[in-house]
């Protein structure tokens, strides 16, 4: 099923070879040596492997590049697969899965090198600044530690015995000096992988993803073969002084798209913005003058932030914390950690403050108050008694003169 263009037994084309090989120049002539093509297989033959490559017409590759190390065919005829061209060659167009599957001499590989078409490769060993690496079988080439991923392996040694694609990045001295790289190859994935997302992710999306790894600044995110970032701000209403306190590698998370930078390749997640708001119905729930408990969260020069709900903190004003004395700093009243009991003398939802008060000393205060009205009420009560009515008094007066 090659391309009828391309047929030279066509008896109905009554062409020169000159003729059709100029046609397939100007057919393929967007199709540059390494160009990669999404292809459908359209037939597998005993040797021949014919794809669709879209508009650009047909092209053929080895049936042997398909095959798995027990000679099973790894593709059905319309599945579709990545290719990429190498050449023309008997006015057919040549494409290939990579070189490296069988015995790739140097010449594969320095065309590879200048096509940019990958090379399949065994992680031999560890050596000196990265890794050893054989290509077709009998060919070493060098990678180093660099680029066998897309960040610093935190253990190289699982590397080790992996067949993995290659880019070749350095083919130099005739081949003694080859160097590959496969975060090359994982980096132009990740690019497929990003401008793929760019039709469907928006802002303000909610989607699923996995937790690859954490960061003193926050946790990334796989959401689709590219990674977003959970900032440590956005990982919840609660303040949150270590990221994997709440998250850990490998793990399921919702998160809301905040905010999209494709041109630094950057994804803002949020994963607070999914959850409920704890400041929603939060007068009913800390109304002014009620009691609580909580836990002393953090100290500052103008007061203490204390956690009443997960999500929840309200503030006691420094003014507030030294039972009528001046103090300097909070910690001369408290410590992080401490569990104290508050009450709620302020609340703004809008801005979402609570003003808090110790309840020690808001009782004490009350009962100071309770005590000076029952001593006035007293004195008022005895100064009635040992003076009386005026004309109680006129009387008294009046009695003595008789």
């Amino acid at each position: 099923m090659i391309d009828n263009e391309n047929n030279v037994n066509e008896p109905a084309e009554e062409e020169s070879f000159a003729e059709l090989f100029e046609k397939s120049n100007r057919r393929t002539e967007r199709l540059r040596p390494g160009s990669k093509v999404d292809a459908r297989v359209l037939k597998i033959g005993a040797e021949w492997v014919f794809l669709d490559i879209g508009s650009k017409g047909e092209g053929v590759m080895e049936r042997k590049e398909l095959l798995d190390k027990d000679g099973n065919l790894t593709v059905a005829e319309g599945d579709a697969i990545p290719v990429w061209f190498v050449k023309v060659e008997r006015n057919e167009m040549r494409f290939t899965t990579k070189v490296g599957t069988g015995q790739a001499g140097l010449s594969a590989l320095e065309d590879a090198y200048r096509a940019g078409i990958p090379v399949e490769g065994n992680v031999e060993k560890e050596i000196k600044g990265g890794f050893e690496i054989k290509v077709g079988g009998t060919v070493r080439a060098f990678c180093p530690y660099s680029q066998i991923s897309l960040r610093r392996a935190a253990n190289p040694a699982e590397f080790v015995g992996r067949q993995l694609l290659f880019k070749v990045v350095e083919f130099a001295e005739r081949g003694r000096n080859i160097v590959l790289s496969h975060r090359a190859i994982l980096e132009e994935e990740e690019r497929q992988k990003r401008e793929a997302l760019k039709d469907t992710l928006k802002e303000g999306t909610t989607l699923t993803g996995t937790v690859t790894r954490l960061m003193p600044f926050g946790a990334f995110v796989d959401i689709g073969g590219v990674e977003g970032l959970i900032p440590i701000s956005e990982a919840g209403w609660t303040r949150v002084k270590e990221i994997g306190d709440v998250l850990s590698v490998g793990e399921q998370v919702t998160a809301l798209v905040k905010r999209i930078d494709w041109e630094n390749n950057k994804i803002s997640l949020s994963l607070r913005d999914v959850q409920a708001d704890p400041w929603e119905g939060i007068a009913e729930r800390f109304p002014e003058g009620s009691y609580h408990t909580g836990t002393v969260a953090r100290l500052a020069p103008f007061g203490a932030f204390v956690t009443l709900a997960p999500g929840i903190d309200g503030l006691i004003h420094i003014s507030k914390l030294g039972a009528g004395k001046r103090i300097a700093h909070p910690r001369e009243v408290l410590q992080e950690g401490d569990t104290v009991e508050v009450t709620v003398e302020g609340v703004d939802r809008e801005s979402r403050r609570l003003s808090l008060a110790l309840a020690a000393t808001k009782r004490a205060a009350e009962e100071e108050e309770r005590s000076i009205a029952e001593f006035r009420g007293k004195g008022a009560a005895q100064t009635k008694d040992s003076m009386g009515t005026f004309g109680d008094i006129l009387k008294a007066q009046l009695d003595d003169k008789k």
